[in-house]
């Protein structure tokens, strides 16, 4: 471990992980609320304030599992400082910011273990790399959408049986109300899973500093400050983001946004009490390609869906780079 920092950087670093928490929210907003908006449920205003609760209370559900993966499982503690930190945190931001300013739902969570790698691997070489804990991840990028798609298709047919002997209106009818329970759960899903990232990466930098002791822990008031952060984010929501993931990918009724929520956060759920951080970004897009796949293949907009995985695919690395670039030019500059 590096030598204490003072007090006025370890605020400021902390406060920069907080404000990547809230551009996480603002970034993911659209996740928690485009089928509940797109299905015509909820208005937007009113949809980010149902998401924005539910996500600030998922600390009360879930263990801090991905938050020990973050803070202990993508590179190694003792080469933590505050430089790591503030580079991979750069890396992670920066990419945000491009990708919301685009419009394109790429993934805040892989931007931020993108960040971690590129600035652990800058300082240390790739010994700094925890290659568990990276392959782990690795594997939910894939993972995670193809079980949201998969749950959600299944969804479709379940509900679709079981519904054939009543009317549209009444399925329509029952499942606009259904679906106030299912953004429930996937919010709750986001919060569990996305804020508990910024609370590792918090964490490492407060034990890399002697402030925890010998031992790795989460303290209560940084769990409460990163679901804040990441509920005031929700708030200002991210309506450029919302169109693409609720209205350009396929059209959703309500039934389809309900099955595409339950499957989504049923993966966030298993994922989350796995301590795996996975990218609530894929899941839920490969939710609603699911649903608009058990209608039709060609229900789904291929072009809009393939352009979204080509941003997955350059998120880790771009955002690596970008914090590499940054760690070095502390160097430089310090």
């Amino acid at each position: 471990m590096d030598a204490a920092l003072g007090l006025p950087v370890l605020v400021g670093l902390v406060a920069v992980a907080l404000l990547f928490d809230f551009l996480n929210g603002l970034h993911d907003a659209a996740n928690s609320i485009a089928t509940i908006v797109s299905t015509r449920v909820l208005r937007p205003q009113f949809a980010v304030f149902w998401a924005a609760f539910f996500n600030f209370v998922a600390f009360m559900v879930f263990g801090l599992h991905v938050a020990q993966t973050i803070g202990t499982g993508i590179i190694d503690p003792a080469i933590v400082d505050a430089q790591v930190i503030f580079a991979a945190l750069v890396g992670a931001i920066v990419w945000n910011l491009v990708t919301w300013a685009l419009g394109i739902p790429s993934s805040s969570s892989h931007a931020l273990i993108g960040g971690l790698f590129g600035a652990g691997v800058a300082k240390a070489g790739l010994s700094a790399a925890v290659w568990s804990g990276l392959s782990k991840t690795v594997i939910a990028i894939v993972l995670s959408p193809l079980v949201g798609f998969l749950l959600a298709m299944m969804l479709v047919a379940i509900v679709s049986w079981l519904s054939v002997r009543s009317t549209p209106f009444a399925v329509d009818r029952a499942f606009r109300i259904l679906q106030f329970a299912s953004a429930s759960l996937y919010s709750l899903g986001h919060g569990g899973n996305d804020a508990q990232k910024t609370m590792g990466i918090i964490a490492v930098l407060l034990y890399s500093q002697g402030q925890l002791g010998s031992e790795f822990f989460v303290p209560f008031w940084v769990v409460l400050s990163c679901q804040a952060a990441m509920a005031m984010g929700t708030l200002m929501g991210g309506w450029r983001i919302v169109r693409t993931m609720g209205l350009r990918i396929t059209k959703l009724t309500p039934m389809q946004g309900f099955c595409a929520e339950t499957g989504g956060a049923a993966t966030l759920f298993m994922a989350t009490f796995l301590g795996v951080p996975v990218s609530t970004t894929h899941t839920i897009t490969g939710a609603i390609v699911g649903v608009g796949a058990a209608r039709r293949l060609s229900a789904v907009r291929w072009n809009v869906a393939s352009s979204i995985v080509y941003a997955w695919v350059i998120t880790m690395p771009a955002s690596a780079i970008v914090a590499a670039l940054s760690w070095w030019a502390v160097q430089i500059f310090k």
